[in-house]
């Protein structure tokens, strides 16, 4: 790849501000300086839209305040405010992070990209963001925004997934950084990436841009960055288990390690691609929990599509026999409580899913929800 020149990169640095001081959006940690709000409001954003995160950064921030309070924190209390956002590596990682730094630092946050990035859950990229915006470090940072952004504007069109390129975007980014405010310059170029120059269908009479932009001169934006075809998520069979004994569901939590690690979720495991799936729930209960069942009832089947994985899971009523106590064989973990408690748990998507489709309900999610779209 080559580089632009310097001086084509530097040049889009004042048209980027002025357009960020003039349409930034609003968002509730753009007024913080604490470091700590700013550090866990970027990790809430990965991956996951802003006007999820905002919610969530709120509450997460009334229940942990500074990193002494995530630190000593439990980690089902953090999962518990947690629940409902998703990749909840993200709050184990926070969690660790934070008993590093009182810990490591004194209880306040490394300053450098170099000293942040020796912390849990902290990349190349979180390690820039949060120092720049946080400390006015002259960190670069790159997401798939800033990707876009310089594909665009410098007619990059290489693959953006090859070593060699990211690494040339990484300069492109580390040399427009240089200067003042660089924290907001960081945050102009992915607000850019945001809400103008979209994957499909970029907003370019409106760009600051505009005049040096290659894929406008070309009429070809939306065709970049260029991307490698992505394989086809792995496809897989599972059996989730609605197990009622007096009244409660049996509710099981994985290992700490591997897919969907450390969530609750039914009873149930994963099946053969030509297994029958009914015949199969009985088995799974007693090898993996030590249950014997009975009336096995089918309540139908959902789909979850997972980064390289594709989940079919089969979802069934059934009843514990009396008398019988969980052995559990991998999962570390297990209640028998109400259906609907389930759900305050922290669970992934098929969960969820399934416990809709049983008509499940829960006041606490749905509480939740009504604070989400404030």
């Amino acid at each position: 790849m080559k580089l632009p020149e310097r001086s084509r990169i530097r040049r889009i640095r004042a048209p980027l501000l002025r357009w960020y001081d003039a349409h930034r959006r609003d968002l509730p940690w753009r007024h913080s300086r604490d470091p700590y709000a700013i550090w866990i409001s970027e990790a809430m954003l990965q991956q996951t839209r802003v006007e999820t995160v905002i919610p969530y950064w709120e509450r997460f921030l009334e229940a942990f305040p500074d990193v002494g309070s995530l630190a000593r924190a439990d980690l089902d209390q953090i999962y518990a405010v947690w629940t409902g956002l998703g990749y909840y590596s993200r709050a184990r990682n926070l969690k660790a992070a934070a008993e590093s730094i009182v810990a490591d630092h004194g209880g306040q946050l490394p300053e450098t990209p170099e000293g942040l990035a020796t912390l849990k859950g902290i990349g190349r990229y979180t390690a820039g963001a949060v120092a720049s915006i946080a400390f006015d470090r002259e960190a670069p940072l790159v997401d798939g925004n800033v990707v876009r952004v310089f594909s665009r504007v410098f007619g990059i069109r290489e693959d953006s997934s090859r070593k060699e390129i990211v690494e040339g975007l990484w300069t492109i980014a580390d040399i427009l950084v240089r200067g003042p405010r660089p924290g907001d310059l960081n945050q102009a170029l992915m607000e850019l990436g945001a809400i103008l120059c979209t994957p499909r269908k970029p907003d370019c009479g409106a760009c600051p841009l505009r005049r040096d932009c290659d894929a406008l001169a070309r009429d070809d934006a939306e065709s970049l960055p260029v991307k490698k075809k992505k394989a086809k998520p792995r496809r897989m069979r599972a059996i989730a288990v609605h197990l009622e004994r007096e009244g409660r569901i049996l509710a099981v939590r994985r290992p700490e390690e591997g897919l969907m690690a450390g969530l609750w979720e039914l009873p149930g495991g994963e099946i053969g691609p030509d297994d029958e799936a009914r015949d199969r729930v009985c088995e799974l209960l007693g090898a993996s929990f030590g249950l014997q069942v009975r009336g096995v009832e089918s309540v139908g089947r959902i789909e979850h599509v997972f980064t390289h994985r594709h989940l079919e899971l089969e979802v069934f009523r059934s009843r514990a026999e009396p008398g019988t106590r969980v052995r559990r064989r991998d999962h570390v973990g297990h209640r028998w409580i109400r259906p609907q408690a389930l759900l305050a748990l922290a669970h992934a998507g098929p969960t969820r899913k399934a416990l809709n489709l049983l008509g499940v309900t829960n006041e606490v999610s749905a509480r939740a929800e009504g604070r989400s779209r404030r």
